[in-house]
């Protein structure tokens, strides 16, 4: 059985794909200034993002004073599909664009849309999100960077630590404890800190992979000044914001895991009958066994994906989700691995530099070996693996909570 859209839909893709072929950046466009990190914006990026938000196309679900022109869910997800397949990003900065504009828009003052949230979408400004901390990690409650009231000005004190794109942010989307008496999980705050704010010193954290292009941080805050109408929403209701801005962030991520996962085993297959003719026959056997493996997982994780999106159209809720983030992250991984074990000693030769710098637009000269390290970061992002399986644990199997 093969699956399609109607034909309105396959208009709306027809549109999409003939204005993205006009108008997006070149490859050589994009090698020649590369991101230097999730939080730099390069000329190109800044021009891509406000031409895509001039003309409707940066976030089609949304009204067009905002970037979008009211897509449908199915558009949408049509719109995601071909922007994986076009290998280029709708933004540098993706946090800025995928959690804290959406954030800013949900739950911010009228200033801080105009000030914060619109300059991001206009490809103006980037923001970092300010969460993990030592001693935390991704434990969001057990925070502990402070900020204290002090009339009508915050004094923050802390330290935030795998903070991406930090040190070329303009802002920082800052989670903080502003009621150290409250709950665990309440007397949170979320407070904008410009990241030029006198006591703000950023530290980048070198990486296994491309360690010249570090896009993890470590952010201290010592007595930082910030004023009162910095603070985003209600005052220690921080929690419920955490909930709602992760949940942009994941809406959609399946579908970029989905053909990834397609264009990596397209990829391995093509490749591997050559590399294969240089083992034993035995090697050969369990080598070929294994990248079946990672084929089945792959169409598995595409059925998972569109079975999920159709259960939310029709208004339930939707496991699948859960399940999805943590299979196709995996697997990925997984795919990574097997990939370089094919692939031989060959794997150890280093991608290109201008590739290293461009880490979020991974192409085919980026090695398996450097894919398969990259893999570990999406266990983490967007929701652990460990968080994803205790969703799954209590919300599809009914287990109690530990």
């Amino acid at each position: 059985m093969r699956l399609t859209f109607d034909d309105s839909v396959e208009r709306f893709r027809a549109e999409f794909v003939a204005w993205l072929a006009d108008n997006r950046p070149s490859e050589e466009e994009i090698r020649a200034d590369p991101a230097l990190s999730s939080g730099h914006l390069p000329v190109w990026a800044k021009r891509w993002t406000r031409r895509m938000f001039d003309d409707g196309w940066l976030v089609p679900g949304w009204p067009p004073e905002r970037g979008g022109r009211n897509a449908s869910p199915t558009e949408q997800l049509v719109y995601l599909e071909e922007m994986e397949r076009a290998r280029v990003p709708r933004t540098t900065n993706p946090q800025g664009l995928g959690i804290v504009a959406p954030s800013l828009l949900d739950y911010g003052s009228q200033e801080q849309i105009e000030n914060y949230a619109l300059p991001i979408l206009r490809g103006e400004k980037s923001a970092c999100l300010g969460m993990s901390e030592p001693g935390a990690g991704s434990d969001l409650a057990s925070l502990s960077t402070r900020a204290v009231l002090d009339g009508d000005r915050f004094v923050i004190n802390g330290q935030k630590v795998w903070t991406s794109g930090a040190r070329h942010s303009d802002f920082c989307f800052l989670f903080c404890r502003t009621d150290p008496e409250a709950p665990k999980h309440k007397g949170i705050s979320v407070i904008l800190v410009d990241m030029e704010t006198p006591g703000m010193t950023v530290r980048p954290l070198p990486e296994i992979v491309a360690p010249e292009y570090p896009d993890l941080n470590e952010v201290f805050l010592t007595d930082v000044v910030v004023p009162k109408q910095n603070l985003v929403g209600t005052l220690n209701d921080g929690w419920a914001m955490a909930n709602g801005s992760l949940a942009h962030e994941r809406g959609m991520v399946w579908v970029s895991s989905s053909i990834v996962l397609d264009d990596d085993i397209s990829r391995l297959v093509r490749d591997a009958p050559s590399w294969l003719g240089r083992v034993s026959e035995a090697e050969r056997h369990a080598l070929a066994e294994r990248i079946a493996d990672a084929y089945i997982d792959t169409a598995a994780a595409r059925c998972m994906g569109y079975r999920g999106f159709g259960k939310l159209l029709r208004g339930g809720s939707a496991p699948e989700q859960a399940l999805m983030k943590a299979f196709a992250s995996e697997a990925r991984r997984n795919l990574a691995m097997v990939a370089a074990e094919v692939q031989g000693p060959e794997v150890l030769e280093a991608s290109p530099p201008a590739v290293h710098a461009t880490t979020l637009v991974p192409d085919e000269n980026t090695s398996w070996i450097e894919q398969y390290f990259r893999t570990f970061a999406l266990t983490i992002s967007a929701g652990a693996s460990e968080i994803q399986r205790n969703i799954i644990a209590e919300r599809v199997l009914g287990l109690p909570r530990s």
